[in-house]
């Protein structure tokens, strides 16, 4: 408030206003700026991969079969609201990692919370949490979190401890937090791929049920773009 204060008594434009017009731009100057810090904090913790990721640039071509409606409705940020989950599958590629990645920003810019982990990479963390004794912390911490975004996820043989792990976070998120997915491997086969049954019921009863399924079609970007260079 202080710098726009500034700002117009260099204008003189600015100083030929009357006070109530000057002192409703300096409120309105203050607001952006707490605005603009808050968003900025939240993306800094969200450590999202792609961080210019956002749903205005996620492209929309025939081959892909992205429903551009499905898209807009979860713009509105109405399923962080209730507590819904975004599952993303689709073969190597095609560009999950990017629009889980934009979801998660445009919740990031409504003032929600959000963390991105690889899958991998969150397994390996909640191995050394359990090891150095930060295990409660760092679940207290998913499970605060409005939106987690968990990428890549099947990509190697589920592990008993990684099962149970997964679950554990499902199980503090169901109902009271949203969880974004993204996997190669087509929902309807996750099952089979967990392997324990009683587990995998569990695990898809939190994350399927309630929530919003895209697949993403069409060849890897990735060629494409090394294709064009």
């Amino acid at each position: 408030m202080a710098s726009a204060w500034t700002e117009q008594q260099k204008d003189a434009g600015a100083t030929k206003l009357a006070f109530d017009e000057r002192f409703g731009l300096l409120v309105d100057a203050e607001s952006l700026f707490r605005e603009n810090r808050r968003l900025g904090r939240l993306l800094k913790d969200a450590k999202l991969k792609i961080s210019q990721a956002c749903v205005e640039d996620i492209d929309y071509a025939p081959k892909r079969d992205l429903d551009k409606a499905v898209i807009r409705q979860l713009a509105t940020c109405r399923w962080v609201q209730e507590h819904q989950n975004v599952i993303i599958t689709g073969m190597t590629g095609v560009g999950k990692t990017y629009v889980a990645c934009a979801l998660a920003q445009h919740a990031c810019r409504r003032g929600f919370s959000a963390i991105y982990r690889r899958a991998s990479r969150l397994f390996d963390e909640l191995t050394l949490a359990r090891a150095d004794g930060s295990y409660a912390r760092l679940m207290s911490r998913f499970a605060r979190t409005d939106v987690v975004v968990i990428d890549d996820w099947g990509l190697a043989a589920a592990r008993e401890q990684e099962r149970h792990d997964l679950l554990e976070i499902l199980e503090d998120r169901y109902g009271t937090r949203s969880t974004i997915m993204t996997s190669q491997i087509p929902a309807n086969d996750w099952h089979d791929y967990l392997g324990d049954a009683t587990i995998a019921d569990a695990i898809l009863d939190r994350v399927l049920h309630n929530a919003h399924r895209l697949v993403i079609k069409g060849p890897s970007r990735r060629k494409e773009n090394a294709t064009t260079k």
